[in-house]
């Protein structure tokens, strides 16, 4: 058997929120018909690849994104914590622009130091959490692939620990490369990393 693994991070898709509210870890959202596409749009991309092992958070919209991941490759989808959205002291708040909580001068402080970030889960404690979920994956798919569904800042914060970069950054769109049902794969030689990719299949 081939010591070579590869797993497969994958950002959930589109979320149903018109109140545009920062949902954060908050049950009772789902993808949206949009979700649901860009979902099975990586079903299809990952339809020839040799997937065993399908493991996603416990929030609605990944699991929702990975039903037709598993589903084309006949598997059950296994349900891991650590793959968890970072909680965030604005979950539940309005952040849309020009009406959000960001403007209200009430939640400056929280604000104070983007390098923690000071609003919400550290960098610091999202960075292993991910990285174990990551492996606990691997070791389920050794000599084959795996597929592991979360959330932007999560699969950032690891994709920057797995390829030696600052953890902190700015919490903008051009800032992180995670866009909605994209999918940083991480291949590894036995535990060693030796390689990484990043696609969007919803755009391809």
């Amino acid at each position: 058997m081939s010591d070579i693994t590869t797993v497969h991070v994958m950002r959930h898709g589109e979320v149903h929120n018109p109140e545009q509210v920062l949902y954060g870890r908050l049950p009772d959202y789902h993808l949206s018909d949009r979700g649901r596409r860009q979902a099975q749009s990586a079903a299809d991309w990952l339809a020839r690849n040799d997937v065993v092992y399908v493991v996603a958070s416990p929030l609605e919209r990944a699991q929702e994104t990975a039903a037709p991941i598993a589903a084309a490759h006949g598997l059950p989808i296994d349900t891991d914590a650590d793959l968890i959205e970072s909680w965030n002291q604005f979950e539940g708040e309005k952040v849309a622009p020009g009406d959000g909580a960001l403007r209200d001068p009430r939640n400056w402080l929280k604000l104070r130091n983007p390098r923690r970030p000071s609003w919400g889960e550290p960098y610091e404690e999202i960075a292993p959490r991910m990285m174990a979920a990551l492996h606990r994956a691997r070791a389920r798919a050794v000599g084959h692939e795996a597929v592991c569904v979360s959330h932007q800042l999560p699969v950032e914060t690891l994709r920057r620990a797995m390829t030696g970069r600052k953890l902190p950054h700015l919490p903008l769109p051009h800032s992180r490369l995670c866009n909605l049902a994209s999918i940083t794969s991480f291949t590894f030689a036995g535990d060693e990393l030796v390689r990484w990719g990043y696609t969007e299949p919803w755009g391809l």
